[in-house]
């Protein structure tokens, strides 16, 4: 891993699980009293990814700055149909996937749609794009495309986004065999993002709309009670995420993120 992101990953992992870990030992009686005393951290510590990609900004010698972070979020001359891409794609895609499920015969699969019609849903669909965005492609995705190109730079940040959410899995019920299954969800859907940032000219508020449009329609809603919708959207986040690799090659080359065109 390269040597810029490595304090960046480190600091983010030890941000979110250090401040999710008590609601976690709390859920399984390690800590006496309701887990739900912890919540407001936990809420905290999805802000991880950003706090971690400030304070490297911040402190490293070699660094741009913390300004140079937040500078791509104001790339928004992309093109009006990359808007309706980054918000409707995701749950386009789980859509989809429920669709074939269902052309072939599969019966109980649930819903096709899980907006975010609580208070709770619709603030982690505020607080988490921005919380995670600015840290894994606003700073990680760049250097380790750099470093990696983009295939391999998309692999690696979408393995460290999979297991970057355990603790919140944990308090949701999640089994280790159930999320198993969102590590290719996540790898899928870091190559999408990918794919997308690269296409808009590293616009930093693109790749905040993408999460916030997975927030719009999110088979992980279901879990763990349900596992045929998120079967559904991770198959179907592979096949999309295949096509795009296999169909424009310009975007995977190195330096794609510099000479895209919205």
């Amino acid at each position: 891993m390269a040597r810029r992101t490595l304090p960046f990953f480190l600091a983010a992992y030890g941000i979110t699980w250090g401040l999710q870990l008590p609601a976690v030992l709390a859920s399984r009686g390690v800590i006496a009293g309701p887990f739900e005393r912890f919540m407001p951290l936990v809420g905290l510590g999805a802000l991880g990814p950003l706090l971690a990609a400030v304070l490297v900004s911040r402190f490293e010698r070699d660094g741009a700055g913390v300004r140079a972070l937040f500078r791509p979020l104001r790339i928004w001359r992309v093109g009006a149909g990359w808007y309706f891409v980054a918000l409707l794609l995701p749950g386009a895609i789980l859509v989809a996937g429920m669709a074939v499920y269902t052309l072939f015969g599969g019966r109980h699969g649930g819903p096709w749609f899980y907006l975010p019609l609580d208070k709770e849903h619709i603030a982690a669909m505020i607080m988490f794009p921005i919380g995670e965005e600015i840290g894994w492609r606003g700073l990680a995705l760049p250097r380790l495309q750099d470093r990696y190109g983009s295939l391999r730079a998309s692999a690696i940040l979408g393995v460290a986004w999979a297991f970057w959410h355990i603790p919140m899995f944990m308090l949701a019920g999640i089994t280790p065999a159930i999320f198993l299954l969102t590590i290719p969800f996540f790898f899928a859907g870091s190559l999408v993002i990918t794919w997308i940032y690269n296409r808009t000219n590293a616009s930093l508020l693109i790749a905040v709309l993408v999460h916030v449009g997975a927030h719009l329609n999110n088979s992980h809603r279901a879990l763990p009670g349900n596992e045929i919708p998120a079967i559904a959207h991770t198959v179907a986040y592979c096949v999309v995420a295949l096509a795009l690799v296999l169909l424009d090659r310009k975007a995977w080359r190195a330096g794609a993120a510099r000479e895209a065109v919205g």
